[in-house]
This record gives structure tokens, sequence and C-alpha cells, in this order.
């Protein structure tokens, strides 16, 4: 079942898995491939103004920022000292400019010291359809407000926007599926009810379901930095937001200074293949770890071998097993199959220090532990009404579907997976059913030109997480080769999202936007893997 890709967290944070839905629709606007020499950008160093609220409404072409309280916010926020805050509100589709309007929240958060440089940072979100305002203690966690101010706006649909396509049935339909075998034809077809439900929600809202994309986000950045008289910014994105950025810096490059990219998921590559690949370099990564860990090897010896021969038994004799979850009254039945074993890895790789043995404990008949990190991210008052169905489907079903068959998913999960069963492969990781739910969702597919490669000049720093299996480690160094001033890093024994659970990597991000064609990677040398868990 599909899943917005998952917000990063530190390790001791609630692991939140796959089953979560999301995907589809459409882009009604053209895009346009600018070669790098070509797009207008100042350089690197140049001046540029510091965002200055203040209390007048201001007005860059069909957008419109109004100064305001600061936007709701998912979680407890952070304390921030004299956060300004507002809405912009843009055309829902820019194809209809006089038509309706649509508001999107924004929070900026100074700098730290107190004197910020003059070139802010403006945060993009992952997902697609998580909320960027609720994403401030993870960037002020990584310090990346130490000396400029950051801009945080919630992407069309989400959260703080109004309207907020969320849908909490949705996610309750969701939380309810632990015990249906994942991959099962009644499950996909539960599923796709339960998303046709929401989608009628929005159409009877009004909602024109084909404005919610990544080329009409793109536009509300590039309003953005206008309407508040920005002359330059620096644009930092994760997990999807990776996707927008290289969107963004290649149709609006106009006042960008450098572009951070972490857990790197290019435009032309998105989709199911691209995760299928993902699933195998992020899962290698953590296997090698621990066969280079004489402990580790000694103790679980062989651990890929193991866990590629669970998948393909478990899908073939699921297993079902209670679990008591936080919060829930009563136990929770769950049933582990191959499908399910796959997505709990993928998100897993987050906790790696204890993946070695919960995979060994399944293997000797106990398969508790990973059933309650399976339950507990689907049954966690975090995974409900929080992202946007909206725009997670926008994406997907416009930009990703329209390019990609069902049978180039499948066959990609086979090249890399070849011991696994077609019912398992016929579902990325985090992606499944999205050609189904696409049909339901029905919107027109994005121009083709949506799936171009960015080009740009522009200094670009690209992360990646040696044990990544959301966005593949190897997307960064493709995305870094048409961007002619990279600095292409790879951040190894770390999980999607580099940022979220490395002071390395959050120390060269820092590095980049204060020297944005030499960032300062010296700490890499010094990285150690994790200390495996040894059951006894």
């Amino acid at each position: 079942m599909p899943t917005p890709l998952p917000r990063p967290r530190r390790a001791a944070r609630r692991l939140r898995t796959a089953l979560a839905g999301a995907a589809a629709a459409s882009l009604l606007v053209g895009l346009a491939a600018l070669p790098a020499r070509a797009q207008s950008h100042p350089p690197a160093g140049a001046p540029a103004s510091r965002a200055a609220l203040g209390t007048t409404a201001r007005t860059a072409g069909h957008a419109r920022f109004q100064p305001g309280p600061c936007p709701r916010k998912a979680d407890p926020p952070p304390p921030v000292d004299n956060p300004r805050c507002g809405t912009l509100t843009v055309p829902e589709n820019r194809s209809r400019p006089h038509g309706r309007r649509i508001t999107l929240g924004v929070e900026i958060v100074p700098a730290a010291n107190g004197h910020p440089a003059p070139d802010p940072i403006v945060w993009l979100a992952g997902g697609p359809g998580d909320d960027a305002v609720s994403e401030i203690k993870l960037a002020l966690d990584g310090g990346l407000n130490r000396d400029r101010d950051v801009i945080f706006m919630s992407q069309r649909g989400t959260y703080a926007a109004d309207p907020a396509l969320t849908c909490a049935g949705f996610d309750e339909f969701t939380a309810r599926t632990l015990d249906l075998v994942y991959g099962a034809p009644t499950t996909r077809d539960l599923h796709v009810q339960a998303l046709r439900a929401c989608r009628e929600e929005f159409t009877g809202r009004g909602v024109d379901l084909g404005a919610y994309n990544g080329t009409e986000s793109a536009a509300d950045y590039a309003d953005l930095r206008e309407a508040l008289c920005i002359e330059q910014w620096n644009v930092f994105g994760i997990s999807y937001g990776t996707d927008l950025a290289l969107l963004y810096m290649r149709l609006h490059p106009e006042g960008i200074r450098s572009v951070g990219i972490d857990g790197v998921l290019p435009p032309s590559l998105a989709g199911g293949a691209v995760t299928w690949q993902a699933t195998r370099e992020g899962f290698d990564g953590l296997f090698d770890a621990c066969a280079r860990q004489s402990a580790c090897n000694d103790r679980y010896p062989d651990l890929r071998a193991v866990f590629e021969r669970l998948v393909s038994e478990l899908e073939a004799d699921p297993v079902t097993t209670t679990v008591t979850v936080p919060g829930q009254p009563d136990p929770v039945p769950v049933t582990l199959d191959g499908g399910v074993l796959v997505n709990w890895l993928v998100s897993a790789t987050h906790l790696a220090a204890g993946v070695p043995r919960s995979i060994d404990e399944l293997a000797h008949g106990d398969p508790r532990r990973i059933a309650e990190q399976w339950a507990g991210g689907k049954l966690s008052p975090q995974a409900i009404g929080r992202v946007s169905h909206g725009l997670a489907y926008g994406v997907f079903c416009s930009e990703w579907t329209p390019y990609e068959s069902q049978e180039q998913i499948t066959e990609a999960g086979r090249s890399l997976f070849p011991s696994f069963p077609d019912s398992v492969l016929v579902n990325a990781p985090l992606l499944a059913w999205m050609h189904a739910d696409c049909r339901a969702w029905d919107v027109p597919a994005a121009p083709e030109s949506v799936r171009e490669v960015t080009r740009s000049d522009i200094p670009a720093l690209v992360l990646s997480g040696g044990f990544d299996a959301q966005t593949a480690p190897s997307s960064g160094p493709y995305a870094a080769s048409t961007l002619s001033r990279s600095t292409a890093v790879t951040v190894p024994y770390v999980a999607h999202v580099v940022f979220a659970d490395s002071a390395c990597a959050q120390s060269i991000t820092r590095s980049f936007f204060d020297t944005p064609t030499a960032p300062d990677t010296g700490c890499l040398a010094g990285l150690q893997p994790p200390a495996f868990e040894i059951a006894p």
C-alpha cells in the first residue's frame, strides 16, 4: 500500500512504517528544461536581502503574502524566539489565475546568532505530503539556523495549508490492515475503495486535484521568494523535497544561491523501479556492515541469505502473532508475510543496530520484535491525519505512474531480488498498488518534460546515506552528474535523510551554505559502523 516516503527520525523516535496510503494526479502547467548556462541566477556569495515581514501584505504576480499568526503544527512546536509568520495566497491552478485561491502557512525562524547572513535558507519537506512547518524541530536540531534565517512553508494541500488535503479516515483504514495479507488482491481492493472515498471527500469540497503537484509547488516557492522581497536564498530539500528542489531549480533558477538535497529522488527516475534499487542498496549496506563486524558476523552469519529466505517462506506461509502496542487497550493481531518483512526492513534501517537480532529472532520462530515495530508505526497517533494524500497522490499519479508501467516495477524488483516471489515484487517497497490507486484517483498525466534531468551550474550539495533503503544512494551521484558545481557525499552507516541522524552530515550541510563550492567533508574520515546488538 503506497505511503509517502517516511520522514526521517533519530533512532529513539518511533518507527513509522509502510501501510499508510498516498499517490496520484496531474500537472496542468507545461515544463521547459533550461540548459545550465542559459539559466539566470546570481553567483554564489552575491549580496541578498533578508526577509523583513513587518505588518504589510505584499503581492508578487498572482501571489500575495499576508503577515499573521504562525501556522498550526502536527506536533508540539520547539521553542522559537520571535518567529515571523503569515500566509502566502496563490492560485490553486495557475492555468486559471483568477479562479479559486489557496493559502500556504509560512514561518521564518531567525538565525540563532542574532546576526543572520543576508541569504536565508528555505526548507522543502519530504513525503510527498509532509508539512514543512512540522519539521522545524528537525532543522533546528541540526543547527541549520546557526547563522541564517530558515523559512518553512507548507506545500499546497499539507497540514497547515488551506485546504489541507489530509484524510484521517484513510489513515485509520490503513491502521486496521495489520492482520491482512499485505500483497493480497483483496487487500488491494479494500485499499482502493478507501482511497476513492478520500478522493470523493476532496472533490466534494471543490478541490481541483490536478493542481496538487510538483510544478505548482515549485511555482509557489518562486512566488514566496518574490513576495518576501528576498533577492537571493538557499534551498534545502529532504526526501521528496529533493525531487521538488531539482524541479524548482530547473524551472525557477532566479534568486537561488545554492541548493542542498538529502535523500535524493531525481524526478527523471522517481517511481517503483528506483525504489527497488534503493531497497537493494540500503539492505546491502547494512548486511555488509554486519559481515565486516566480527561479532555480528559470527553471531548472525550470512544475514542477507537468511533474510531473503524468510521473505519467500513468509510469503508462502504468513505468520500471525499478537503484540502489545503502547496506547492500544487490547493486544493487536499482526500478520507477517514477505511483503511486510521487506517493508519493515526498509524503515528499520533507521534502527540498524537491532536489525540483525530481529531477523535472527524471526528465523528462530519469534516474530514479536518485528511485529511490534510494524504495528507501532501504523498505530501511532502521529500516523493519523498528518499526511496530505491529496498532494502525495497528485505527485505519484501525474509524475510517476504515467511514465513507468507495472511490468517495469516488477522486472526491476526481479532483477535485484531474483529469489523473491512475484507477489512481493509486484509492489515496490512503500509504494504498493500505485497503478490501481492512480486509476481510482483519475487525474491527467504531467507533461513528459517533468521527467527531464536537471542541468544547472547552481552550487549544489548532494547527500546520500549508505543504509538508505528508501532513496537509492546511487541516485546522489546520478543527480550530481548534471549539476556542474556540485559536491556529492555518501555518509556511511546512516539511513534515509542523513541530516536527521548524523552530526557529520549536519556539519557538512552548514559548511556548504557558508561556502557552497567547498564544503568541509573532513568529518567523514572518522565515522564508524554501529555496534550491532548481539543476542545471547
